[in-house]
């Protein structure tokens, strides 16, 4: 892929998608990069106030279930390279409600994959659909050993089972339409911008509001964590360079039981808040574990860094730090996030001219 390509994003209104966002419009000046969100609950276009008026930035509130709205996008902006982020991913809205999931995830990707396929039918050189997906479609680890891109797919949750099925229809897109197509399975991101009902903002939150910090069983499942401005260089790296119909695992080599990692963040934002190291550990409170719970997540990221030369660039300590202090700094944001308020930021923005 060149750097004239007309790029399009799906979800970059999210965690991740918008990281991916602004390094792209900074770093691609000629490039045209066409961010495509539904704005549901986890889309936030407030995350990218400092891009929105660049001029290699479009803005396109969609769904990315309207096949319609899909081909007429690829044939309005002449898109010849797709992101795919736009996904559901919290485990346990999927355990309540996992139509959502199937609908989103994998009726999603079908439909882009559909209209990308229809719209490059003639020339697909120089053409990428690259699919970003998760660890969790490996299904869960014991105590050793890691996820290769070989490891055979075993999720346990709605939300795996709509990420693997999603998986599989872009896999069989280049097996029978020769689409032109790569995959990521990244393990767990985290930084700014996330949505709160993820662990770490959550945590982070909750222990700014002296609120109960509610740790799943014992708090022995093991997660990889990445700061999250590595995945969106590994995206990037992939994306440019990574080698078609290939799937690369991105991973931290950083792993942590949540009790631990909970621990790390109630040390460091007591002493951010200027409180008594430990006084917040009072608000451990353990619930009943979550159902098909999976133990333990570890990626082998060996391939993209042998191959691409990537590597994480932060330690876990150094990032942590710089997140906690991110979300304790910008309260404002997450006041609006938790109170609703964001989502008013597209009417002001782009309704109301």
């Amino acid at each position: 892929m060149n750097n004239k390509t007309k790029i399009l994003v799906t979800g970059g209104a999210g965690f991740i998608g918008s990281h991916l966002i602004r390094l792209l419009v900074n770093k691609y000046p000629d490039t045209l990069i066409v961010n495509i969100d539904k704005l549901t609950y986890a889309g936030n276009l407030a995350n990218l106030k400092d891009v929105e008026n660049m001029p290699n930035y479009r803005f396109v509130k969609a769904d990315i279930c309207d096949y319609e709205k899909m081909q007429q996008i690829f044939a309005e902006y002449q898109i010849n390279g797709v992101i795919h982020l736009a996904a559901e991913s919290h485990v346990d809205r999927s355990i309540t409600d996992p139509f959502v999931f199937a609908k989103t995830n994998v009726i999603g990707t079908l439909t882009l994959l559909q209209a990308a396929k229809e719209y490059w039918k003639n020339d697909m050189n120089g053409k990428l659909f690259y699919h970003v997906s998760t660890d969790e479609v490996y299904g869960s680890l014991d105590h050793g050993g890691f996820f290769l891109e070989t490891t055979p797919y075993d999720p346990k949750s709605p939300y795996s089972a709509s990420k693997a099925a999603s998986d599989h229809f872009v896999r069989a897109f280049h097996n029978t339409y020769k689409l032109p197509v790569i995959i990521s399975n990244c393990s767990n991101n985290y930084g700014p911008y996330q949505f709160p009902e993820k662990l770490i903002p959550l945590f982070i939150n909750n222990i700014r509001h002296n609120k109960p910090l509610p740790v799943y069983g014992k708090g022995e499942n093991v997660r990889d964590w990445l700061y999250v401005e590595d995945h969106a260089r590994a995206i990037d790296l992939i994306f440019h360079k990574g080698k078609i119909g290939d799937t690369y695992n991105i991973g931290g080599f950083n792993e942590w039981k949540n009790i631990d990692l909970i621990r790390v963040m109630i040390k460091v934002a007591d002493r951010l808040l200027d409180r008594t190291e430990g006084a917040s550990e009072q608000l451990i409170t353990y619930v009943a574990d979550r159902a098909g719970h999976d133990l333990r997540y570890a990626i082998d990221s060996t391939k993209l860094h042998e191959e691409l030369g990537w590597s994480p660039s932060l330690q876990f300590e150094e990032g942590i730090e710089k997140t906690i202090r991110w979300y304790l700094d910008n309260q404002d944001w997450l006041d609006n996030v938790t109170s609703g308020d964001y989502q008013k930021y597209y009417e002001r923005m782009y309704i109301n001219q």
